[in-house]
């Protein structure tokens, strides 16, 4: 069985909300607000050509310090130290650390990222976190400029590990992604917390 696992918001802390309360707080006065200017950063095409690594930072950041009237000191400050900001998750990781221990009794047990995710942040979580180590292989992003939930992304993952699609399980926070996965013939599960998807391996594929 392989178990595919998106990063942000599944394995790492990811709160953009959050985010822009801190780092703008008059702009961001309400949850409400904070949403909405989230939402205008994160989802835009700027920052999803940002993830793909087809956009460099400092154009991400003057593009955005215009089109949102932000202080572009401020937000060069977020954007560059957004790395530090994505924590591991325990529950996750032990989860993962489960998963890990158990592929010793079955030998058909592969563990795989796919996570969007730009490339300066990657090349920081790769030296930072020893415990990717426990992955037999995986792919970010703005490596193979492919993004989830485009196709050729998971393709390219199912290609280049020989994954079998009704053998493999991925585990995503955002449902666009999940439902882009199934597309491919994944299983796919929207993941909520590690008891949620521990009770679903377990269910699903008899694990843990």
């Amino acid at each position: 069985m392989n178990f595919v696992f998106d990063f942000g918001a599944v394995l790492f802390t990811w709160k953009p909300v959050d985010l822009m309360a801190q780092c703008f707080p008059q702009r961001a006065a309400t949850p409400e607000a904070a949403a909405e200017l989230a939402h205008a950063m994160f989802a835009h095409a700027d920052w999803n050509g940002f993830d793909q690594g087809v956009l460099e930072m400092d154009v991400l950041i003057a593009r955005t310090s215009e089109r949102l009237d932000l202080d572009a000191l401020v937000l060069r400050e977020l954007v560059a130290h957004i790395d530090e900001r994505l924590q591991p998750i325990p529950a996750t990781v032990a989860l993962l650390e489960q998963l890990h221990t158990l592929r010793s009794q079955h030998a058909d047990m592969r563990l795989y990222y796919l996570s969007n995710m730009p490339r300066p942040y990657a090349r920081a979580l790769e030296r930072r976190h020893a415990f990717l180590q426990w992955f037999d292989g995986g792919i970010f992003s703005s490596d193979v400029l492919h993004i989830k939930p485009h196709p050729e992304i998971y393709q390219l993952l199912q290609s280049r590990y020989a994954l079998e699609p009704t053998h493999t399980l991925f585990i995503d926070d955002l449902l666009p992604n999940v439902l882009a996965a199934q597309g491919q013939g994944w299983h796919a599960v929207q993941f909520e917390s590690a008891g949620q998807l521990q009770a679903h391996i377990s269910a699903q594929f008899g694990y843990l």
